[in-house]
């Protein structure tokens, strides 16, 4: 999860998006209270999308109440929780435990290893009870760490590994709704690998490390390619989404899917036609 899900918010209502922040906030205090602040610094905006969609589609029986927290000491916050949060901040931790074991083994980075120790062993009671899709999130990142090893240029290959780790997230219960569940996750899943990869090429390429664009992101026509890749991806994910019989929060996860999730693809155009503009001046 990188915090590419997240809401627009100069186009978003105000009673909406203190809405979304109470939930954001809940999460927070969930993953402390869970797996204390080692669990709590890896809250993402993603997850806190998962929390809404899923709260929204099943709509489970809600908390509410105030919270004190470092960066908010003096005015008590709003927080929402319920059995979706829970839900979540495990599989927060999960995905943060596994992204840093991966990092380890490819990389040897030392503190991400000792950060995995951390999530683990503080989140042994409520991490074994998801076992197989544990298996299934482990297999799908050891496919994408040959891939990558192998260096393959085949975005859609790569990307689909994400894909496949986002749908165990979204794959809440054995219902109705899974299918279409395990479909929107899988795309959006794409959707942030993608994204991912089109925001670091240019610090991949300086630092000699894997990224399916290397070979093509100098070319003429880059970024509209990978402005066509993501609306492939975002407009299956969406598709999947209008199919859920969601009215709860359905405003505030319209403007994540259809516009907040295009603002940092948006920001980082900017900044490299700025760049470009100012070599050039140069």
């Amino acid at each position: 999860m990188f915090g590419y899900v997240t809401v627009n918010k100069p186009e978003i209502k105000f009673k909406d998006f203190d809405m979304y922040r109470s939930f954001y906030c809940g999460l927070c205090r969930e993953l402390r209270e869970r797996y204390g602040i080692s669990g709590q610094i890896s809250l993402t905006y993603d997850m806190t999308f998962v929390v809404l969609l899923l709260s929204g589609l099943y709509e489970p029986p809600t908390r509410k109440g105030k919270s004190r927290c470092a960066v908010h000491p003096l005015k008590p916050q709003p927080v929402r929780k319920n059995a979706v949060t829970e839900y979540c901040a495990d599989m927060n931790v999960i995905l943060s435990y596994y992204k840093c074991m991966d990092d380890w083994k490819d990389e040897r980075k030392y503190l991400r290893y000792a950060y995995a120790t951390l999530l683990k062993n503080s989140g042994k009671k409520h991490m074994s009870a998801y076992q197989e899709k544990m298996r299934r999130i482990r297999e799908a990142l050891e496919e994408l760490s040959r891939l990558e090893k192998q260096g393959e240029t085949d975005v859609d290959l790569v990307a689909g590994c994400s894909g496949r780790i986002m749908e165990e997230v979204f794959a809440f219960h054995e219902d109705v709704w899974e299918a279409s569940l395990r479909r929107m996750g899988f795309y959006l899943g794409k959707f942030i690998y993608i994204l991912d990869a089109y925001d670091d090429v240019e610090k991949d390429a300086e630092n000699g490390n894997y990224n399916p664009f290397l070979e093509k992101y100098k070319m003429e026509g880059f970024e509209a390619e990978v402005r066509g890749m993501l609306i492939m991806m975002l407009s299956e994910a969406c598709r999947e989404f209008e199919k859920l019989p969601i009215i709860r929060y359905g405003d505030i996860l319209r403007n994540i899917l259809y516009s907040g999730v295009w603002c940092r693809f948006t920001a980082i155009g900017e900044k490299r036609r700025g760049e470009r503009e100012k070599e050039r001046q140069c």
